[in-house]
């Protein structure tokens, strides 16, 4: 693999109006659809973890992506989550892509759960990370809404809202840190107008479609789906991954010990060894 998440171009393609910036690399001979991945509130392509994404491109190609005025991507940010997924799809055809993998975490895994809703043809297997589906469980630490929207989030801000309390979470917590900002290029940070749409956008997520059998939307989504979530989620309560592996007629659940919202980050070799073996089988 000659790129690497440090060294592999931002490149932009333009779609519906919109310059979509995404960097795209790794095995693209192991048979292996490409795996997209969408980002967390406000997040760009620098937020994710090297090791996590270098480890994944081993086996397959990855693709980081930043929705419609995120970042580096130019265009009005989307209100609806609907919305958002539909971009999604729209840039893999664009790619000229007919099948993918998919992998959203927190936000970027509301998308991914509507974008196989909306595009079944086009998923072949789902990920979702620290998320939840339409008409969850709402319930946040109020610290949350105070420290999610910090112009720039600190790693202090990191540490609460994605792991765990222990002492070797922390420590987890700062080595990520390192690792993220490693790359010399890095992604502007979303303009305030992003987390103004992004709240909207969840809030329009947060209605159940049906007061009586609110998750029976998910049970029409067929494709196999990896479930993961820290045993304390802070922001996106860990009791919406049990309505999703309950109600996705193939779905698998991993809660992660001692671990919050961002339970990948602070486990990435365990993540990596149980995401690899999912994605391969």
């Amino acid at each position: 693999m000659s790129e690497t998440h440090l060294t592999t171009p931002t490149r932009f393609l333009d779609v519906d109006g919109a310059s979509f910036a995404y960097r795209r690399w790794g095995n693209a001979d192991t048979g292996q659809p490409p795996l997209l991945m969408l980002q967390h509130f406000r997040g760009g392509m620098d937020h994710w973890d090297p090791l996590m994404t270098d480890g994944l491109a081993d086996g397959r190609e990855v693709i980081l992506f930043n929705g419609r005025g995120v970042a580096s991507s130019t265009g009005v940010p989307r209100t609806r989550i609907e919305d958002m997924a539909d971009d999604a799809a729209a840039f893999v055809r664009a790619l000229g892509l007919s099948q993918i993998d998919v992998l959203g975490f927190s936000l970027g895994g509301f998308q991914a759960l509507d974008l196989t809703w909306r595009h079944p043809k086009l998923v072949r297997k789902l990920m979702l990370l620290g998320t939840g589906p339409r008409g969850g469980d709402p319930e946040m630490e109020p610290q949350v809404l105070e420290t999610a929207v910090h112009p720039v989030p600190s790693l202090e801000d990191f540490q609460y809202l994605f792991f765990g309390r222990s002492p070797q979470a922390q420590r987890a917590g700062r080595e990520f840190w390192k690792r993220r900002h490693q790359r010399v290029e890095q992604d502007p940070p979303s303009s305030p107008d992003v987390a103004k749409a992004q709240i909207e956008a969840n809030m329009h997520y947060l209605p159940r479609l049906k007061d009586d059998d609110p998750f029976a939307y998910l049970r029409g989504i067929t494709q196999p789906t990896f479930i993961l979530n820290g045993v304390h989620d802070v922001m996106v309560a860990t009791v919406n991954s049990f309505y999703m592996a309950r109600n996705l007629p193939n779905a698998q659940l991993f809660i992660y010990p001692d671990a919050g919202h961002g339970a990948q980050f602070q486990y990435p070799q365990r993540f990596l060894g149980h995401a690899i073996q999912f994605l391969s089988e």
